[in-house]
C-alpha cells in the first residue's frame, strides 16, 4: 500500500474509533511513514498524541494493528 492509501486507511480507523466512542478525543492522521522492517509511524494533528509507531506485516490487517496500538496508547495517556 502507498503512504497515501495507508494515511486514508488510518483515518478511517480513527474515525471509526471516535464514532464508536472507543477513544475520548478525535484524531486526524497527517501521514504514515515507513520506518523500515515492518515498522511504521502515524503522525497526527493533535497536541495530546503527536505520533504512534506500529509494527505491521503486510499479510496481516493494518486496521487491526493500528486499532490495537491507538487504544493502548490512548489508555496510557488518559489512565483508562
Amino acid at each position: 500500500m502507498t503512504p497515501e492509501k495507508l494515511t486514508l486507511e488510518a483515518q478511517l480507523v480513527l474515525d471509526d474509533l471516535w464514532a464508536t466512542r472507543r477513544i475520548p478525543f478525535q484524531l486526524t492522521a497527517h501521514t504514515v511513514d515507513w520506518l523500515g522492517s515492518e515498522e511504521y509511524i502515524i503522525r497526527f494533528y493533535d497536541r495530546r498524541l503527536k505520533s504512534i509507531d506500529i509494527s505491521w506485516q503486510k499479510e496481516n490487517s493494518f486496521k487491526e494493528a493500528l486499532t490495537v496500538a491507538v487504544l493502548a496508547r490512548v489508555a496510557r495517556i488518559t489512565g483508562h
